[in-house]
């Protein structure tokens, strides 16, 4: 099964830069193997990101989304980017 997921930043803010999305690219293909998913495609802009997933019958979309942005909203805090913090805190 495949499930097209768009996460959108805090106010639409254009806070994502290269490096950040490198890392989130990383992040979510390991939470997707967690799942016994796949993660088919990733692309994102300064204020969202795009993901395709192949996810078994078995795993709840909620729970899938709730783990991807769970982690990646702890990555991204501890590794505390400054166009981050400049425009959301």
């Amino acid at each position: 099964m495949h499930v097209h997921l768009v996460f959108v930043t805090k106010y639409r803010r254009e806070v994502f830069t290269k490096e950040i999305l490198d890392d989130l690219r990383g992040l979510f293909a390991g939470v997707c193997i967690d799942f016994e998913a796949e993660l088919v495609e990733f692309d994102g802009e300064d204020d969202h990101v795009h993901l395709l997933v192949n996810y078994p019958p078995k795993v709840s979309v909620s729970s899938l989304v709730n783990s991807l942005k769970g982690v990646s909203s702890r990555m991204i805090r501890r590794k505390n980017y400054p166009s981050i913090r400049k425009k959301l805190w």
